[in-house]
């Protein structure tokens, strides 16, 4: 007999379609009208942090927008990027960005009591390090908590794999 069906919640993100947004949104603020002569950058600032900078706090914001939109279109959820308030550095503006990897053990927790108390009977979540496995007798009610966890929010980008 097989053990009971399984699968995982995680929270990540793919470094290399963040890189390419990233990259994607560097060239269209070197090309782009609006954003000539303004100092308007973007670059890694460290393995999972952004830094962003302008001359003016229009532009940084405006730059910050742009990189969102390309982190939409290489279907990234804009909650596992946590970007700062754009703060004056002497002559610039500058924001700071952090990629989110992993579910935090609060939220973690949360999304284990709601699969407890909203979800089918013979459900279990347990909590392994920076995500969660669920797992249950039957596929249906797996399913069941599937589309239950994606109709709330919990802050994170959760994704849903190792289903067997």
């Amino acid at each position: 007999m097989a053990a009971n069906p399984s699968f995982d919640i995680v929270s990540k993100v793919d470094r290399q379609e963040v890189d390419n947004a990233l990259r994607q949104a560097e060239k269209e603020l070197a090309t782009r009208f609006d954003f000539r002569g303004t100092g308007a950058e973007i670059s890694w600032s460290g393995e999972e942090a952004i830094g962003l900078q302008a001359e003016t706090e229009e532009r940084v914001l405006a730059a910050l927008d742009v990189f969102k939109e390309k982190l939409v279109k290489r279907n990234i959820s804009l909650k596992s990027l946590d970007a700062g308030e754009a703060r004056a550095s002497g002559k610039i503006f500058k924001i700071d960005c952090k990629v989110i990897q992993g579910i935090e053990t609060d939220k973690a927790k949360a999304i284990s009591k709601k699969i407890r108390d909203e979800g089918p009977k013979g459900v279990q979540a347990q909590i392994q390090g920076d995500q969660l496995r669920v797992t249950g007798k039957k596929r249906d009610d797996l399913q069941a908590v599937i589309s239950l966890l994606k109709g709330e929010d919990f802050g994170v980008a959760l994704q849903f794999n190792n289903y067997r």
